[in-house]
This record gives C-alpha cells, sequence and structure tokens, in this order.
C-alpha cells in the first residue's frame, strides 16, 4: 500500500539459492588448467566452489535464457510454500535471519536477568504472540481512533487527523517526513507528497482491462467486509464511494517514473509561503499534529498535492469518515483480532499477492519488531554480536575498495565522457563512505516504555518515540551514524544525501558471499552487488548528486546528453521484457536499478580480473572463471513468484523482477565469450546495442 512517508527514516535506494553434477561443456577447449578443490569443497556453503550447480537446467542454453540455465531445474521443481508469494535467494537469507532472530528473541524471554533493551525485546514479542488477549479485545485498541473519526465534522477535523496518520496507522492522501535537505545534507528538511491509495499503484484504479476490474470488485467486496466488522451500515455501497474516491487521488498522483525524476522532485518552499503556494489547507492545524517546528520543506510533488487540497474540500465529509474508517481497521490489521488480521488478510495476501496462508505469528511478531523505527537495532546489537564475525567486515572492505579501484579505472577510459566531467565522477567515487555489517553508534531506547499486555499501546509508545527523537533532532545537524536498515535485514542500498554505501550483516552470507567460495563466485555475488549500490551514485538519478551528496549538476552538456542516451537505451532493453501476457517491465522507473545491475556487474567484472593479477582462473567442475562470475550472479537473482506478486512488482516497485535482472550479463562481451553466444540466441544483442555505462 502507498502509504505516508515515515519520520524519522533515511533517503534509500535498495538492493532490494547439492549434489555434484556431470561437468558442463563449454566453448573452452583449454583443460591445461586445473585446480584441486578438496579444501574448498570442504568449506564452500553451495556446492564444491560457492555455485548451486544442481540447480541448473543445461537443456536451456544460456544464450537464450540465462535465468532458466542458471536456476531452471530449481524453477521448475521448486514448489511455493502456502504462505509466500515469492521465494529467492533473498527469501532463504531472511528465512536464516529470521530463524536467528527467533532464537535470540525466545532466549531473552526465557531469561530472567534482563537488561532494559532485552526487556523491551521480550515484552513486545510477549504482547505480539497473545493472541488470546488480542481476540478478546476485538476493536478495543482502536475504538478511540475510530470514536475521533466518527467525531469529525468539518475540513479541519479531518486534517487533524490526517496530521496523525504517522501514530494512527492510517492512510493519508497528503504525508510528510523528515529527510535531508538535497542541498544541504547537513540539514534535516521535512518533505511533503501525496499518497493515500489502498492499492499497490494507480493503475490499479485507472487502467480498463478485466484483471484491474475484478482487483477492484475484489477491493470493494473487502472494504465491505471491513466496514461491516467495524459496525458501518450499508456497507456495500459506502465500499463503493470509498473506492470512488481512492480513484480520484490516483487520477491526482504521477505515474511512478515521474515521481522518481529528481529534477521534478525538488521543490524547497519557506514555511510561511506554504499557505500562499498550496492554498486552502491548515498547514498550522497540520503541522501542529506532528511537533515538527518546519521552518522549511520540500514539496516533492507539487500538482499531487495541490490536488489532494482540492479533493479534501470538495469530496463529501461522511465518504472521508468511511475512508478513514476502512484504514484504521486495515492499517492496523495485524495488531488487532484473528478476525480482522485474517479478512484483511483474504485480499491483501490471497487475492492481490497469491498468498494461500498467513506467514506465522512469530514471523510477523519479527517482522513488527524489525524495523528501523522499532526494536531492530537492540536485536541488531545481539544478531551481530553472535553471527557476524569481524573477519568478515574486513574482507568486505577490502571488497569495496577492489570495486573502487576498478571504477577508477573505468571512469578512466570512458569514451563517452569527457576530461572535465570525469574529475567530478572521481572525486564522488573518491568520496564514497562504505558502511558494514552495523552501525558504528547504536541506537539508544532510553525513555521508551513496552507492555507484555498491550500490542496497539507498544507499537503507538515506540512511533511516539521516534517521532519525538526526529522532532528533537529536527534542526539540529544530520545524524551520519544513523543507518537506514537493521543488521538483520537482506538488503542494501546507497543514500545519494550523505553519499554512502552500506551492507547489512545478513547479507553478507552465501550466495552473497562466502568467505570459503572461489574469488569468481564472491565478485560475481557480493562484488556485483558492491557495484550495484556504487552505480546508484552515478545512475540515472543519484548522478545529479555531487561529492558532498549536493544535488545539483556536475556535467557538461554535452556528456550528459550521452549518458542520458545510453540509459534511454537500457530502458527500453528492460521495457520489451513481458513476464505477463499484456505487462512489460516498466524500464523507464526501474532505469535506476537496471543501471545499478549493468554497470555493477561491469565493475565487478572488471576488480575480479584485477584480482588474478594477469594469471589464468583455474577451472573447477569444468567452469571457467569467466562462467563461475556471471553464474554466481544469475543464481543472486534466482526466484519464484506467484502472478499476482509478479504483477505487483510490474507496476508498484522499482526493481526489474529476477528474471530479467539475471539476463543482465547480455550487455557484457566476457559473457557472450564466456558461453558461447552466437546471433540467433534469443538474448544475443549486436555489439553496438550493448549497453556500457559504466
Amino acid at each position: 500500500m502507498n502509504k505516508t512517508l515515515l519520520a524519522a527514516t533515511l533517503a534509500a535506494l535498495f538492493l532490494t539459492g547439492c549434489s555434484k553434477p556431470e561437468p558442463t561443456q563449454t566453448n573452452n577447449t583449454d583443460t591445461k588448467t586445473t585446480v584441486e578443490t578438496a579444501s574448498v569443497a570442504q568449506k564452500a556453503e553451495l556446492g564444491s566452489f560457492g555455485v548451486d550447480l544442481s540447480a541448473r537446467n543445461e537443456a536451456v542454453k544460456p544464450g537464450d535464457d540465462f535465468f532458466m540455465y542458471a536456476s531452471g531445474t530449481w524453477y521448475d521443481n521448486y514448489e511455493m510454500p502456502a504462505d509466500k508469494t515469492r521465494y529467492g535467494a533473498f527469501s532463504a537469507l531472511a528465512e536464516r535471519s529470521e530463524e536467528r532472530v527467533k532464537t535470540i528473541i525466545e532466549e531473552i524471554a526465557a531469561r530472567d536477568d534482563l537488561n532494559p533493551e532485552e526487556q523491551l525485546i521480550a515484552d513486545f514479542y510477549n504482547a505480539y504472540m497473545d493472541t488470546e488477549t488480542l481476540n478478546k479485545l476485538g476493536l478495543a485498541p482502536i475504538k478511540p481512533l475510530l470514536k475521533d473519526i466518527s467525531a469529525v465534522s468539518s475540513t479541519d477535523d479531518l486534517t487533524k487527523l490526517f496530521g496523525q496518520s504517522w501514530l494512527s496507522g492510517v492512510n493519508s492522501p497528503i504525508g510528510g517526513g523528515m529527510w535531508f535537505n538535497r542541498l544541504d545534507p547537513n540539514k534535516y528538511e521535512m518533505s511533503l507528497g501525496a499518497g493515500g491509495l489502498g492499492l499497490p499503484d494507480r493503475s490499479y484504479y485507472l487502467e480498463d482491462s478485466e484483471r484491474f476490474e475484478k482487483t477492484r470488485a475484489a477491493y470493494v467486496a473487502h472494504i465491505s467486509e471491513m466496514l461491516t466488522l467495524a459496525g458501518v451500515d450499508n456497507s456495500t455501497e459506502r465500499a463503493k464511494s470509498i473506492l470512488a474516491l481512492e480513484t480520484k487521488i490516483a487520477q491526482g498522483h504521477w505515474p511512478r517514473e515521474k515521481r522518481r525524476n529528481r529534477d521534478l522532485t525538488l521543490n524547497q518552499i519557506k514555511r510561511d509561503e506554504l499557505s500562499t503556494t498550496y492554498p486552502n489547507f491548515n498547514w498550522d492545524l497540520y503541522f501542529a499534529q506532528t511537533g515538527y517546528q518546519v521552518p522549511q520543506l520540500n514539496v516533492s510533488q507539487p500538482e499531487p498535492v495541490k490536488a489532494m487540497i482540492e479533493l479534501i474540500n470538495q469530496e463529501d465529509l461522511a465518504v472521508w469518515k468511511d475512508y478513514l474508517t476502512y484504514h484504521a481497521l486495515s492499517g492496523n490489521a495485524s495488531l488487532l483480532s484473528e478476525e480482522v488480521f485474517n479478512t484483511n488478510f483474504a485480499f491483501y495476501g490471497k487475492e492481490l499477492s497469491g498468498q494461500q496462508q498467513p506467514r506465522p505469528r512469530w514471523k510477523r511478531a519479527i517482522s513488527q519488531m524489525s524495523g528501523t523505527t522499532s526494536l531492530g537495532f537492540a536485536i541488531g546489537k545481539v544478531y551481530v554480536d553472535r553471527y557476524f564475525p569481524e573477519s568478515s567486515k574486513q574482507q568486505m572492505s577490502e571488497l569495496v575498495e577492489n570495486l573502487r579501484t576498478a571504477l577508477g579505472e573505468r571512469i578512466d577510459n570512458l569514451d563517452w565522457m569527457g576530461e572535465e566531467t570525469k574529475v567530478n565522477a572521481h572525486a564522488k567515487l573518491a568520496a564514497f563512505v562504505p558502511k558494514i555489517g552495523y552501525p558504528d553508534v547504536w541506537q539508544s531506547y532510553d525513555g521508551l516504555t513496552i507492555s507484555k499486555t498491550d500490542l496497539m499501546g507498544n507499537v503507538k509508545n515506540t512511533r511516539e518515540f521516534f517521532r519525538a527523537d526526529s522532532v528533537a533532532k529536527e534542526l539540529e545537524k544530520t545524524d551520519r551514524n544513523r543507518w537506514g536498515m537493521t543488521p538483520q535485514r537482506v538488503n542494501a542500498y546507497y543514500n545519494s544525501s550523505f553519499n554512502e554505501i552500506v551492507f547489512p550483516a545478513a547479507i553478507l552470507q552465501p550466495p552473497f558471499f562466502d568467505p570459503n567460495a572461489d574469488p569468481a563466485v564472491n565478485y560475481g555475488g557480493i562484488g556485483a552487488v558492491i557495484g550495484h549500490e556504487m552505480g546508484h551514485g552515478f545512475d540515472d538519478q543519484g548522478s545529479k548528486s555531487d561529492a558532498n551528496g549536493v544535488q545539483r549538476n556536475w556535467w557538461t552538456d554535452a556528456d550528459r546528453a550521452a549518458f542520458d542516451a545510453k540509459a534511454d537505451q537500457l530502458a527500453a532493453q528492460y521495457s520489451q521484457y513481458e513476464p505477463i501476457p499484456g505487462n512489460f517491465v516498466n524500464g523507464r522507473n526501474s532505469l535506476g536499478e537496471n543501471i545499478g545491475d549493468v554497470g555493477g556487474l561491469a565493475m565487478a567484472y572488471h576488480a575480479y580480473k584485477l584480482s588474478l593479477n594477469g594469471k589464468e582462473a583455474p577451472v573447477i567442475d569444468g567452469l571457467t572463471g569467466d562462467q563461475r562470475f556471471f553464474l554466481a550472479w544469475a543464481q543472486v537473482w534466482k526466484e519464484k513468484r506467484t502472478e499476482q506478486s509478479m504483477l505487483n512488482q510490474l507496476r508498484g516497485g522499482t526493481h526489474a523482477p529476477g528474471r530479467f535482472r539475471a539476463q543482465a550479463p547480455r550487455n557484457h562481451d566476457a559473457w557472450y565469450k564466456a558461453f558461447d553466444v552466437k546471433p540467433g540466441d534469443k538474448l544475443y544483442l549486436p555489439e553496438e546495442e550493448r549497453v556500457r555505462i559504466w
């Protein structure tokens, strides 16, 4: 769902699987180079050298479908569990992380000698797992909120509730949170935009097709059921009115590809000018609910915000009240009785995502607790102590520096970029700040109150705690020690305002990183992930910020035009992928991620070659170093999805599905040679159509 921007979070671009197989036949006939693999076989977690060769389908030509060649046997035989909509390498590591966190929490909860942070963890977990109490309470935990909604009699009353949406968990058509000042990253700045939708994307409301008409009908039925639980009469007609209202909200929204354009979304304005530029909205009342002083802010979507103000003033208050009533239930369903949760899941899980059963409750508890604005860092501190050796941090640091060297050499050799721009590119590269594993300064939880019997109260308390922390720091210098992800999160990100690349501890495991794996595998896995995050600093949007994180143009006009031409070519390439009939990858919306993949893979391959010091890589299990490198990359993106989940990703996500991320090597000459890809193969691109940006 398109929820309000979360206060006190960081701006981040996220990266958002063994039996011995028969040797692969390759185009490389030089078998003189061999290697003894016994020592690796005893240590690498996957296969004999770090790749699961049993996952391959060697009946598929690599040049026809590299995803299915690398992972097709796994894909054809893997049965999606009933509680999942997607499963792949990320999912496997996320499950491992969840199991480890569960062990940590259960061991803490079983002890009596707890320190204050451990007590918070134990009490929150126990409150979440106490379904007996939640079922007895029914809707009681949100009765005060429902009462406030019922009492709305003016647009000011409505505005007040919208200003409280961060704490109440309801949707709001206007949302804001504390962000970074893009022209001065040493300062925080309130950012405002448009939100308020219950479906994943505006296209779910606006597209005239049988698929989306069915989804909209199911949404109305779901809203009606939820309103009935709240004792609302004539629920079907009122649900239809809510859909009609959200359709108008969707009509006022920008398309996703427009919302990610950093030139369009930089619109700073002084607080005292806001009411003149965006009139007919009680901004004083709205901000009074947040506690922020807001001397200056950035309106990321000017026209949509104006459209939302118009709707707030023109739409019937009764419909807005029904809208808020529904979203109060839906937005807090995971904190209420099983009846409310299951009714909400029937739509958002089963109908919208193809998930047949809810995730086990303990996993939902961990998810609720593990965010950056919950107890995630308290849990992460224990996670790192148990599961993240300092040796992994050191090896990762060395890989980052190897990738930095490789990208520097690649910048020097770019034939489309002039010397003036190269100087600025090198300055930005040199200024990259890597963060690996865990924060140097841990989040303090002093003053936070958690009860073992009041789940809703715990969530409200954590929201208020982090909101108050953000309010207190609003006018201070930005905190560069803060992380936008917890250590147990399987992901990575680039933060353009701090020019930092961040790799939580949990992603530094196979298939991404294995200290005992063949180097080609680590370069094709975590090396390419490092390159991907570095690539975000030089993608179509990240490249609009300089070495200090300031959004400004550091390019010559000619170089920018050359870059944009290559980016357009890549957007067109990905837009040809059609995972569902009539539904294509949005190459423009996913462009930053695709540049990260294609460029990151090039950087990692370059770094891998440098690591060989001019020597030939050994052949292992019949595979050359280059083949192992590209196979490692493809298996990182091994995944299987429900069709509904795939559609959600196509319409609501910024990443291409994993199946197509695995095909990124088709832009690299070395891949063609490694797997003997020739004209006529489905993935074959003539040299002039291979996109080489970084």
